[in-house]
Formats: structure tokens, sequence, C-alpha cells
């Protein structure tokens, strides 16, 4: 027989599942035994993750807008009916307005409430409804993700994206005191700059990328893959006596 997987009879549900991070972690996940539900808002683009997975993996695709919450709550309960239950919630899909987030004065009021509709209360959405399936189970893990920018001021103009981390940050502590009875534990990765859509602006201007990776202790940007292990660990029972952790995977930065 085979060595067992770290995640195998795990049922997961993971947002933002079509691109960067989330793609990562849905790949990964099923890689290591899960069954995965794909939330993304692109339909096209979590179908084209699932072929990726393959069909002996079981995962589905299950379309949806984190921030309409009835689309949410029938993509979840749709992979609860497919896979009887959840074990892991992955509440991912992020949005950085590059161009429209700005300082305080000068942030529109529609750029901030979008960035905190998908960021914030996206996250909070998968959550609830996640989390029904999970005290249901009697036992689960939630990974958020959150960033070093909600927990320090290293995104200067990017007040709107910073402010909805924060509110990561803080729903993810209160979230694991309030389900730490009930089995379930709740955490939040915290990447930093990682090679993906969002950040794609800086990898085309060697200035940026400059001036960013320079404050890195390791001197360059995350892979996407990189931040599927942390969460990979945080989904998975070796970390069953983690809950309410914030765990950094930003190559150093939020240590200097």
């Amino acid at each position: 027989m085979g060595e067992a997987k770290r995640l195998d009879g795990k049922r997961a549900v993971i947002s933002g599942a079509g691109s960067g991070i989330g793609r990562a972690a849905a790949k990964l996940f099923a890689a290591e035994g899960a069954r995965v539900a794909l939330l993304d808002v692109n339909a096209e683009a979590i179908e084209a993750v699932l072929k990726e997975i393959g069909p002996d993996a079981g995962a589905i695709a299950v379309p949806a807008d984190v921030t309409d919450e009835a689309q949410v709550e029938a993509a979840v309960g749709r992979a609860v009916a497919e896979f009887g239950g959840l074990d892991t919630v992955v509440p991912n899909a992020g949005v950085q307005l590059a161009g429209q987030d700005d300082r305080a004065d000068r942030l529109s009021l529609e750029v901030w409430q979008r960035t905190i509709d998908i960021n914030l209360t996206g996250q909070f959405l998968v959550c609830k409804h996640g989390l029904r399936a999970l005290v249901e189970n009697g036992a689960g893990a939630v990974v958020c993700t959150a960033s070093p920018t909600g927990q320090y001021g290293v995104a200067p103009g990017y007040d709107a994206y910073s402010a909805s981390k924060g509110g990561v940050l803080a729903l993810t502590r209160v979230m694991a005191r309030d389900y730490a009875t009930d089995g379930v534990r709740v955490n939040a990765l915290m990447p930093g700059f990682t090679e993906t859509g969002i950040t794609a602006r800086a990898f085309t201007n060697p200035g940026s990328l400059e001036r960013i990776t320079a404050g890195i202790p390791l001197g360059r940007a995350a892979h996407p893959d990189e931040i599927a292990a942390a969460a990979l660990f945080l989904a998975s029972d070796e970390s069953s006596y983690v809950t309410g952790a914030i765990l950094a995977v930003d190559g150093g930065q939020t240590a200097i």
C-alpha cells in the first residue's frame, strides 16, 4: 500500500480557486487526498483548474460571487451535498484594486466598498456557510487569507486593501474563540509578496519589483505553491493544536 496522503478523506471548499494561491491550494489539496469544491466567480477558470486536477480526485466546480450570500450559500450547499459534509473551509478570494485604491482622502467610496465586499465580507460569507457544515461535522479547519498590510502599514496608498485584511485578522481570532468548543480550528495565512495576478503590475515594472523585494530578507517573491503548502499544514491534522494563529509566509518581511 502507498503512503497515506495528508488530507485523505477530507472534504474542502476553496474560494478564489480559479487563480493564484487558491488555484495552487486546490491542486495541492486534491493531490493530498482531499475532495475539493472550487469556488470562484470565474466559471471558466475553475473548469480549467478542474481539468488540471483530473477526474479521479472527485473535485467539483461551484461558481459563485463571494459578495452574493445566496450564491455562496448555494455553492457551499452543493459541496456539502456532493461530499456528504465538509472538513475544511479556505476563504481565499480577494482583490487589490491597483490604480484605484488610494490614501484615504483620495479614495472613492465605491473602491473602498468593493474591496471590503470581496476581501472581508466575502471571506465572512464563505466562513458563515462553511462553518455550519463544520459544526455539524463536529470538527474541521478554517484557513483564512490575510496579509501583512492588515497588520503593518507596509502598503501606503492601499488603504481599502489594508483595512480589509486587518478585518480578516480580527475575524480569524474571534472565530477561533467562537468555534473552539465545536472542535473547529480557525487560523489565517499571512502571505507576503506573491507572484499572482494581483501583483502582476509589479513584475512588469523592474523598479517597483526591485523596491519591493529589497524589503524582503529572502530577496524574492513567493510562488503560490509555497503559500499553498502552508495552507495544507493548517488544514491537516498536523496542526491539530493550532487555532487563532496568524501564520506569516512572507520571506521574513514582517520580521524586520
